[in-house]
């Protein structure tokens, strides 16, 4: 009896040791070697009529596998999340002073004296109207195209003499042999700089403001 109560003693003194013990931030291979050593104690201390089953054992031995396993994941995450916004932006200071397309119906006229801007399709269209309008929401022109295949298509403008060129927009209606086919208006902006926030590659657009990197559709 007595050798009894001094080895169950023994364990909950190890088992008190190993609480206090992850109470404490540690890195991961302090962590594996108290664990190990703790483990090594409370085997050596097991109540022999009692004693840990391989179960028992192989199962602490995974849970701290796990945990140093899982801490060395998130360090490489960590550091390729680094790099990918390093690449981003390397990528995003060449688009400065570039041209891009994104979704929208502004219609800009460049010093040029031209508005460039474009549209996607969701199907082959035989007939694209593209009405152009003033700030008031008035028509002042109108651009006809025909015969244009599914998915991005552009187009350039020049307005007629006297034309407001403030507060431009556009619409588009395709259609094929009368029925109407969907289609996203893109307008065209210039890359003024780039910003990284949290993470997102940002670009400062002339006419759009902020705007996140994934939203271009195209660069010119």
């Amino acid at each position: 009896m007595t050798a009894t109560t001094a080895t169950t003693s023994s364990s909950s003194t190890s088992s008190t040791t190993a609480a206090a013990a992850a109470g404490k931030t540690t890195s991961p291979t302090e962590a594996s070697d108290r664990f190990l050593k703790l483990l090594v104690t409370q085997m050596q201390n097991q109540d022999p009529l009692n004693p840990m089953d391989n179960a028992q054992v192989t199962s602490q031995m995974a849970q701290i596998n796990t945990v140093t396993g899982i801490d060395k994941l998130n360090t490489t995450m960590t550091n390729m999340g680094a790099s990918m916004a390093q690449m981003q932006m390397l990528q995003g200071a060449g688009l400065v002073g570039h041209s891009v397309l994104l979704e929208g119906n502004k219609l800009v006229v460049g010093t040029n004296g031209k508005a460039v801007a474009g549209y996607s399709l969701d199907a082959a269209a035989s007939n694209v109207r593209i009405d152009v309008l003033d700030a008031g929401g008035t028509t002042v022109d109108t651009i006809t195209q025909t015969g244009m295949g599914a998915g991005q298509q552009g187009f350039s403008w020049t307005p007629p003499s006297g034309t407001s060129t403030t507060g431009l927009t556009f619409k588009v209606t395709a259609t094929s042999s009368g029925k109407a086919i969907k289609s996203t208006p893109l307008m065209s902006d210039m890359v003024e700089a780039i910003t990284n926030s949290n993470g997102t590659l940002n670009l400062e657009l002339r006419d759009s403001g902020t705007t996140a990197y994934s939203k271009v559709k195209s660069v010119s």
